[in-house]
């Protein structure tokens, strides 16, 4: 057995052991409104639920390790003190994941995610109708830990208002754990789903993905692709060039097969088929050969 002293390695690493041995970790999908009107939508996965009377969740947005910034959620809770966090099921996860994209201030994360903003009964920032139980909060207190990057801000939140999904509700009206599906984080790549196990959803790249805003509506209306596959499709830099697309059709038969085809839906199939083995630049190549 190794033994560390956390405050003899470099934080990046520290974070690392932390995350990996530390988990499954609920994910806080924290709504936000700035003092511009602008939403903002985050996941963090330092996040529990720790008290029922008052009911209170706490979570924490750290402070970035690479340059000790802090994040947009943090500044909207500091400045409104209110918050919706809304709970994360394996249907969304991949738009939650690119969600987390560290786009410029001002940028709708609502918008690049695709997901959708309703109102909420009692604070300002919106809810997100895709996640199966939502809670709007106000914020009672936050706890700075620190000044470094990596350095964790408790947000105490007290719950005002439950919003549950029916169809995640057994027949005595309680939540049904096979149901809800939720999903968790774990270290690196890695989340757990609850009523299944581990699956990888890669990162968001630290360039900024186009978003589902930038998926053409023919893909988006498409009813072979639900939002995990729309959330994969706007994680990408650039799209391909036609160039590219023409050698990838050149190279796999199989697919010039299909796109030889005037059904649409075969194509988005075979699109599909990448998208589940995490291949989105051919999956995009598929689309973009048919468009």
């Amino acid at each position: 057995m190794i033994s560390i002293d956390p405050k003899s390695i470099e934080t990046v690493k520290l974070q690392g052991y932390l995350q990996s041995s530390v988990g499954p970790r609920p994910i806080a999908f924290a709504s936000t409104i700035g003092t511009n009107g602008i939403p903002n939508l985050s996941p963090f996965s330092f996040f529990n639920v720790f008290s029922a009377n008052p009911p209170i969740l706490i979570f924490s947005p750290a402070r970035r390790v690479r340059d000790n910034s802090i994040k947009h959620t943090l500044i909207n809770a500091e400045a409104t003190r209110e918050v919706v966090i809304n709970v994360v099921n394996y249907d969304m996860v991949q738009q939650t994941s690119l969600a987390s994209t560290e786009y410029a201030d001002g940028v709708n994360e609502f918008i690049k995610s695709g997901l959708t903003p309703i109102p909420s009964d009692i604070v300002k920032p919106f809810r997100v109708k895709e996640s199966p139980v939502q809670f709007e909060c106000k914020v009672t207190q936050i706890i700075p830990l620190g000044s470094e990057g990596g350095a964790g801000n408790l947000i105490l939140c007290e719950v005002l208002r439950i919003h549950i999904a029916e169809a995640v509700l057994d027949e005595n009206g309680a939540i049904d754990q096979y149901k809800i599906d939720l999903v968790s984080r774990l270290g690196g790549n890695w989340y757990s789903r609850s009523n299944q196990g581990l699956f990888e959803v890669p990162k968001p790249l630290s360039t900024l993905g186009i978003g589902v805003d930038a998926v053409p509506s023919f893909i988006k209306e498409s009813p072979v692709f639900d939002g995990n596959d729309l959330g994969m499709l706007g994680n990408i830099e650039a799209l391909p060039t036609m160039e590219e697309v023409s050698i990838f059709v050149k190279q796999n038969f199989a697919v010039k097969g299909v796109l030889s085809s005037d059904d649409q839906e075969k194509v988005h199939l075979e699109a599909k088929k990448y998208l589940d083995d995490n291949d989105v630049l051919s999956a995009w190549k598929v689309l973009l050969a048919k468009k």
